[in-house]
């Protein structure tokens, strides 16, 4: 019985420090570093809009996610997508925040990117 309390705990202390070891065996260099920040800076002409003043603009988005009173929309233009982040100041959801992929150079937003959005919500649909 003895014998077997001592196996169990060699193989417990084992299969703890195999997972408290580097699997890479360096100090983390192996580990996969996280991307930049996308540079500060939001694009004129979008921040404080309203839902309705969006969907009135811009159309329906292809893309919705509700979440913690919170709502992102994603637009899908070409070879681009924007993506909105509408925040609650207590009583309205407005934009507070644009991204697109692919990013700016100066912003989150690419600026190209929205003016095709913007170019194609003027243009009118058949």
């Amino acid at each position: 019985m003895k014998f077997r309390k001592t196996l169990a705990a060699t193989a417990l202390l084992l299969g703890l420090s195999a997972c408290s070891s580097n699997p890479g065996g360096g100090t983390g260099s192996s580990l996969l570093a996280l991307p930049p920040p996308p540079p500060a800076g939001e694009p004129s002409g979008f921040i404080g809009l309203q839902p309705p003043q969006v969907q009135a603009s811009f159309g329906k988005p292809s893309f919705t996610r509700r979440e913690n009173g919170s709502e992102l929309w994603r637009y899908d233009n070409g070879d681009c997508r924007v993506f909105l982040f509408f925040y609650s100041d207590g009583k309205d959801m407005s934009v507070r925040h644009v991204e697109t992929i692919p990013q700016g150079k100066t912003s989150a937003a690419d600026s190209a990117c929205l003016t095709a959005l913007r170019a194609r919500s003027a243009s009118p649909t058949s």
